[in-house]
């Protein structure tokens, strides 16, 4: 039976903390803990056909969606297993109302967000879903040094952290000040995808022997595509500027590279994740369909934000398409909702154009 002898995550975590003499090793310790949480989230999908997980459970979050067995299982996964790990001040999560504070004792100076599992309204059909994170420093940590890309914003005050847990202060932070983010794709395989600001690095899980190994090292997504990932159902509900980009991507022009392919799942982890390996741009503008979400039905800290991140450390880029790159945005609230147009740079960049009014 084959067996991978190449670098595992645990040591290619060590090995970024190495080339930093500074660190802590409190984010590689916090990075460690989530791993081990998507090995169990990874258990319990891949019985999902098998095991009484499938199905609603019964509740409703603080989307107004009804909440699968499988959530909650993700969910309660992540929070019991990042609440005694002393790497993490509060968390939040897709499928909470308020922040989750961790163990008292147990504070770090790190703050979590995460979307538990995403296109989990797929599960039921054996698509590929998906635990989205985020990971960023406490407003009140004093600057100790981690690895990972820090913020040097000017104007923002940093306080010594005490020993009391975060608020949701620590958690409304723009996309930028992120120090880790990634997603874990439960697939035909289980897939980790993960940035710290240098570089974009993906690692396959072999079931076997219980670890990822790495298998996609410094990805980079291509330059341009010839494919978009886009709800078509809501074309009446776009505005004119949008309607007008997805009818010349539609367009016949061989020199172009037009007319492009359409490819969506309707699962944002795994449209992402093959965009981001094939090339192709994803977009979810806003729309008119619902008066109560009119800017977009995405979420900015669960998975615009944390997608951004890796989208950029891969060399493409993301946009709320009136004006505003995703990562700039300052969050307001916990469950915030932005339009999202991400993928390969030259299409972005070519979208924004579009939406701009400026083609």
């Amino acid at each position: 039976m084959y067996r991978p002898l190449g670098i595992t995550v645990s040591r290619h975590i060590m090995d970024l903390q190495r080339m930093h003499p500074e660190a802590t090793g409190d984010l590689s310790g916090l990075l460690n803990e989530l791993i081990v949480a998507a090995k169990t989230i990874s258990a319990e999908v891949n019985m999902a056909g098998l095991a009484d997980v499938l199905g609603m459970s019964g509740k409703t979050n603080i989307q107004g969606e009804e909440v699968q067995k499988l959530d909650e299982f993700s969910n309660n996964t992540i929070k019991k297993r990042m609440a005694r790990c002393g790497y993490v001040c509060v968390m939040t999560s897709e499928e909470e109302d308020d922040i989750i504070p961790v163990s008292e004792g147990y504070e770090g100076k790190y703050t979590l967000a995460f979307d538990p599992l995403d296109g989990s309204s797929n599960i039921d059909v054996n698509v590929s879903i998906g635990t989205i994170f985020s990971i960023h420093r406490r407003k009140s940590d004093d600057g100790e040094p981690s690895f990972g890309r820090r913020s040097t914003d000017s104007g923002d005050e940093w306080q010594s952290a005490g020993d009391e847990g975060g608020s949701a202060e620590d958690l409304l932070q723009k996309g930028s000040r992120q120090v880790a983010a990634g997603y874990i794709i439960y697939g035909s395989s289980t897939m980790l995808v993960f940035t710290t600001g240098e570089g974009v690095h993906g690692f396959t899980l072999d079931p076997s022997v219980g670890e990822f190994y790495l298998s996609h090292p410094d990805i980079k997504i291509p330059g341009k595509s010839k494919y978009f990932s886009v709800n078509e159902g809501n074309y009446t509900y776009w505005d004119e500027n949008m309607r007008r980009y997805i009818d010349y991507l539609k367009e016949q022009d061989l020199e172009g590279g037009r007319p492009y392919s359409s490819r969506y799942i309707g699962s944002l982890v795994a449209d992402f994740h093959r965009n981001l390996i094939s090339g192709g741009i994803f977009l979810y503008p806003k729309d008119n369909k619902n008066p109560a979400k009119p800017s977009g039905k995405l979420r900015l800290l669960y998975e615009a934000a944390p997608l951004a991140f890796v989208v950029e450390q891969a060399g493409g880029r993301a946009i709320t398409g009136d004006g505003r790159d995703i990562l700039e945005i300052e969050p307001q609230e916990l469950h915030q909702r932005v339009p999202l147009i991400i993928g390969c740079r030259y299409d972005v960049d070519e979208a924004e154009d579009f939406l701009s009014g400026k083609r």
